[in-house]
């Protein structure tokens, strides 16, 4: 079976975009490949971090990948930091990482512009990443377009260790998404939604309170023609609650169009809101069960222990390659 390695960063809360787009697909995914998801907290470090903050979004991100459906039965969910083999690993993709490729990546291009200064790790993080994924084998990665280039780079660092040193790695194939419900901001509909957006009007995070989530929906941009359709080019507004409804009801938004036909826009709001707010209850509720147990740390200890295994087991492959250590 072919192995998936998905790493999400624990900074803020998933929103409903990232569980539409992304999460949700996981939970079809871990019945079809070997799945391994890991909280990358060792990315997350790349910029200065509360340390409190930081463990509490660790363990709440662990908490919603279980909450959505992630069943640890049939995928590995474990924490970067607790498995040595990352950072290692990630040193000897460094060592053959060239500075010309990694200034020309676009996130760092982005993050650094304009700074006076910058962490060397804002450079150095995609050998990190490739090593994420090389350890595990990993035949694909599903990614959103803003990582293919780090995910290429990867597939580059992989074919450059086995040339250079021995054949040990597989190359993994890049997944980027279908084309489906893309959903974007409430205040600005032309781009995405995004957890990382200053307003937070904007988003819709999975642990939003119903009162959240109607304010949210109720002030989300339409128009003044107030009439519910769906045209993304003159109704962006509009066609993303429909898009985000289709998502949660599994209702056509050709059915939707017809339901909401001479109803105003302040019922179709509240009747989107409604809509929201039921599917999250029970992601919601499981989510405060599992971070008032103890099961959520023991499923994450067991992912860490399954993790090790064949993490461990690739770095062994990879230091005897390089010639590191003695031979095992």
């Amino acid at each position: 079976m072919k192995k998936i390695f998905s790493g999400v960063q624990p900074t803020g809360t998933v929103t409903l975009g990232n569980y539409i787009g992304a999460f949700r697909q996981f939970t079809t995914l871990q019945h079809e490949y070997d799945c391994i998801f890991c909280i990358v907290d060792q990315h997350a470090i790349t910029v200065t971090q509360d340390r409190l903050e930081l463990r509490r979004n660790i363990r709440s991100l662990a908490a919603l990948y279980l909450a959505v459906g992630i069943d640890p039965k049939k995928a590995i969910l474990f924490i970067q930091s607790e498995v040595p083999a990352h950072a290692q690993a990630g040193w000897m993709m460094q060592c053959i990482s060239y500075i010309g490729e990694l200034e020309r990546m676009t996130q760092f291009k982005d993050k650094s512009t304009g700074k006076d200064g910058v962490s060397a790790s804002l450079l150095t993080y995609p050998p990190l990443m490739a090593a994420d994924i090389i350890l595990y084998q990993t035949d694909i990665v599903p990614v959103g377009d803003d990582q293919k280039q780090h995910v290429e780079l990867t597939r580059d660092l992989a074919e450059r260790f086995n040339k250079r040193y021995n054949d040990v790695l597989t190359i993994p194939e890049i997944r980027l998404p279908k084309n489906g419900a893309r959903i974007k901001s409430l205040q600005d509909p032309m781009k995405k939604m995004s957890k990382s957006d200053p307003n937070k009007k904007s988003t819709i995070t999975l642990l939003d309170t119903p009162k959240e989530i109607e304010k949210k929906i109720k002030s989300a941009v339409t128009d003044s023609e107030g009439i519910v359709a769906f045209d993304v080019d003159n109704k962006p507004g509009v066609s993303n609650l429909l898009t985000i409804e289709a998502a949660l009801t599994g209702v056509s938004i050709e059915d939707l169009v017809t339901k909401y036909n001479n109803v105003g826009y302040g019922d179709f709001k509240a009747s989107v809101a409604n809509a929201v707010i039921d599917h999250l209850k029970p992601i919601q509720q499981r989510y405060e069960e599992l971070l008032a147990s103890d099961e959520l740390d023991v499923i994450l200890d067991e992912g860490a222990i399954k993790a090790h295994a064949v993490a461990s087991k690739t770095l062994k492959k990879m230091e005897n390659a390089m010639g590191l250590g003695r031979k095992r």
